[in-house]
């Protein structure tokens, strides 16, 4: 364990979130960074590329799409050529012909005059050189938060992901805990890639990691034993649980930009009632609700970039004060409890 010292990043569609977790000193103290998300680091240098004239090829595990998947569009629709490795074309789509419908061709071999745009969620060499550049060690410990639809190439990605939530709760008694398996569920290649690129290094869903934080905010921390409702507003997906203490009594996640105010209020009240429906989300373009047990009217508390666009009316929670680093607080404290054999 060395000494006791934990590198946490919280990797968004927008941001990733870094935490030097040190147990020696207080939190409020820690080194903390709030970075461009590796697709946005990767979609800026496609259309760096592309705004030379260059092709571009692809090299690298797979990672998170959003900002680069839509910069690999827009190269194509410049008519600029696109090529990747087959591991890097899983960014893209699961399915490999769905890949190269688009226009990508997969191959190994990067084209004369290509732009090499390395994939990768896990950026270690640049976090390393951020770190020692204020001469701060890079901890001996990992803990990584992705957001994973998991490998579904025939099935759509919001079911796989959401049935893959539920079969966690089922085999974990419906405890929050259940949905940070370690190791990372088998078909999570995100997850999968990223614990390749750091082997012993704890990874994990973005989602529960931030519900989990949040359970650390003074505010939740009183009241969730009675019931709460706990909401992660990110800048991709919006996740809401209803719990007593640590047990799931429903959930669901749709799209952020899908919603505002008025419609997710309706959807939290639904949730707290146990009338929300699988198919009510799915259908409206979200990934799926699961419903144990109604909870009634709770408290509601928000967490995440979108907390005041979406529920100003609600709690802010802000574990340690730090909003933004709350995925990390929730890295450390489901590492905390694995180790002490708590969950």
């Amino acid at each position: 364990m060395g000494d006791g010292r934990i590198l946490a990043i919280d990797i968004g569609r927008g941001t990733q979130d870094v935490l030097v977790y040190d147990p020696a000193q207080p939190i409020e103290n820690s080194t903390k960074l709030v970075l461009p998300s590796p697709t946005v680091v990767v979609g800026r240098a496609i259309r760096g590329a592309a705004t030379a004239g260059r092709p571009v090829h692809l090299e690298g595990p797979c990672m998170g799409g959003g900002g680069s998947v839509a910069a690999v569009r827009e190269a194509l629709a410049a008519g600029l050529r696109v090529t990747a490795t087959p591991s890097a074309a899983l960014t893209i789509h699961d399915n490999p012909e769905r890949v190269r419908a688009l226009g990508v061709v997969i191959t190994e071999e990067a084209p004369d005059g290509a732009a090499v745009v390395r994939t990768a969620d896990y950026m270690e060499s640049e976090l390393r050189t951020a770190l020692s550049l204020f001469g701060v060690e890079y901890p001996g410990q990992v803990a990584i938060a992705v957001q994973d639809h998991g490998f579904s190439p025939h099935i759509s990605n919001r079911v796989h992901r959401f049935s893959v939530f539920t079969s966690l709760l089922e085999a974990g008694d419906w405890d929050l805990f259940a949905l940070a398996p370690d190791p990372p569920h088998p078909s999570m290649s995100r997850m999968q890639a990223v614990l390749a690129a750091a082997p012993g290094a704890l990874v994990t869903d973005t989602g529960p990691a931030a519900a989990i934080g949040a359970l650390l905010d003074p505010w939740v921390a009183d009241r969730f034993e009675d019931g709460i409702t706990l909401v992660n507003a990110g800048n991709g997906h919006t996740l809401c649980f209803t719990l007593r203490g640590s047990q799931v009594c429903g959930i669901f996640e749709h799209h952020t930009a899908a919603l505002d105010t008025e419609r997710l209020t309706g959807y939290i009240r639904k949730l707290q009632e146990g009338r929300l429906t699988n198919a009510e989300v799915f259908d409206d373009g979200g990934h799926g609700a699961a419903v144990r047990e109604a909870v009634g009217k709770t408290p509601v508390a928000v967490t995440g970039p979108n907390r005041q666009h979406l529920l100003p009316g609600a709690w802010q929670a802000a574990p340690s004060g730090d909003m933004m680093l709350t995925g990390c607080f929730g890295l450390i404290e489901i590492w905390k409890r694995r180790n002490a054999g708590l969950v």
